[in-house]
């Protein structure tokens, strides 16, 4: 078998290895897993679009689960020893840290970044990236998250989060900062729009 299709085949694999982890998970916890199944690519490629490659600081993902996203991160050309990723699940921190043994993997609640990280990181993150299932949880914890990650953000830098639902996971109103949103993607299950806010 070529060396090319030999990667495929084992990159094929490793998808419905992930797909059977998140679809383990979600049975187990959906609401904090959020999804039944990883990101697609076209989803992944539009959250990595949002985030400057060459920028010098570090890109926080917020609940990365098996890396789908990451990949798209490292393909879009972010250095990979940039990265830090959020995740509460232990055996997906396990799977990224083989994975993405450059980037930092922390295990944690992603919903409690001050927690987290304190004064560490503040002004220093380049781009929050977040695959949270922000709309099963009430809106005050989401305009926290908002307000916790802004915090870590350098000014003008973006907050990327997607979204099943039509409407925006953190309304206009209560965010206060630029929002923008993508074509709603279809090519993912269930089809999800992309949203960026930016402060400053």
């Amino acid at each position: 078998m070529p060396f090319q299709s030999a990667v495929g085949t084992a990159r094929k694999g490793l998808r419905i290895d992930d797909d059977v982890r998140f679809i383990r998970s979600w049975i187990e916890k959906p609401l904090a897993i959020g999804a039944v199944m990883p990101s697609s690519k076209p989803l992944a490629r539009a959250m990595a679009s949002f985030v400057d490659p060459k920028a010098d600081g570090k890109v926080v993902e917020l609940g990365p689960g098996t890396g789908a996203i990451t990949e798209a991160l490292v393909e879009h050309g972010v250095d990979e020893s940039r990265l830090v990723l959020v995740e509460f699940n232990s055996n997906f921190c396990r799977l990224l840290r083989a994975r993405y043994p450059a980037a930092t993997v922390i295990q944690g609640d992603a919903y409690r970044l001050r927690r987290l990280f304190g004064e560490v990181l503040r002004g220093e993150v380049s781009a929050v990236v977040s695959g949270l299932p922000l709309v099963t949880k009430p809106l005050r914890t989401r305009v926290r998250l908002l307000n916790e990650a802004f915090g870590l953000l350098e000014p003008g830098a973006p907050f990327v989060q997607f979204t099943y639902s039509v409407v925006p996971p953190i309304p206009r109103s209560l965010a206060r900062v630029r929002v923008e949103a993508s074509e709603r993607i279809w090519l993912n299950l269930p089809p999800a729009r992309v949203w960026v806010y930016r402060r400053g």
